[in-house]
């Protein structure tokens, strides 16, 4: 697996068993305090397979039309591609989601109707809704973005079982007073049956997360 731009992610264990493969990374030049691990993949699913297929967690925050949106209950039934990053990211975030748009492009319709891609922001001070929105619409418009205040999105985290994501000073060259978010980066596919199958991070190719969505729509 390569890192992309100036991102170092590596896969690395995260809290309490709910995640046992997981990215972090700082988008803009941070890097990832985990050790690196990595666990064979069996067919048909690329990525990281976790040891522990952890249920979705259910937490509740404001989705970009203000309303209230419980992650668990609201894709209930439904495969799901989740991702926590933020819309200043200069290039991880964005190449995730530009990678998940391409996957669903290539992907019969009847199958991609199915899934439901949520962004949730790790940068509440700049991503509202409105900003939220047009950043997502650039990749889908059905792609589902999530905000709330800094203390909800860390409990999103901490029901995840990830790291909670940090402001870090970003590098000089993107200017004075700017700063970057450290964060858990890699895409979590739950199959229909509402369970964690494999994890995405970065280096994976569009061609395979499209090939993981039929059996992810199947359970």
């Amino acid at each position: 697996m390569k890192p992309r731009a100036a991102i170092r992610s590596r896969l690395g264990a995260v809290a309490v068993g709910l995640l046992t493969a997981a990215g972090a990374a700082a988008c803009g030049g941070g890097s990832s305090n985990a050790d690196a691990v990595t666990t064979p993949t069996p067919a048909p699913l690329h990525g990281a397979i976790p040891d522990s297929h952890a249920a979705k967690p259910s937490f509740q925050l404001l989705d970009t039309a203000g309303r209230p949106f419980d992650f668990a209950a609201d894709t209930q039934g439904r495969a799901t591609l989740l991702y926590f990053g933020y819309t200043h990211c200069p290039d991880e975030c964005p190449t995730a989601m530009a990678d998940v748009a391409t996957a669903l492009r290539h992907t019969d319709p009847a199958v991609a109707k199915q899934i439901d891609v949520v962004f949730v922001t790790t940068d509440p001070w700049r991503d509202n809704q409105q900003v939220l929105r047009r950043w997502l619409d650039r990749f889908n418009a059905s792609f589902i973005g999530l905000t709330g205040t800094p203390s909800q999105v860390a409990g999103a985290e901490v029901a995840m079982g990830m790291p909670i994501s940090k402001r870090e000073a970003a590098p000089k060259r993107y200017g004075s007073g700017k700063y970057a978010v450290s964060h858990f980066a890699a895409v979590l596919a739950y199959g229909h049956d509402g369970r964690v199958a494999t994890l995405y991070p970065s280096g994976i190719t569009p061609a395979e997360i499209a090939a993981d969505l039929p059996a992810l729509v199947k359970g």
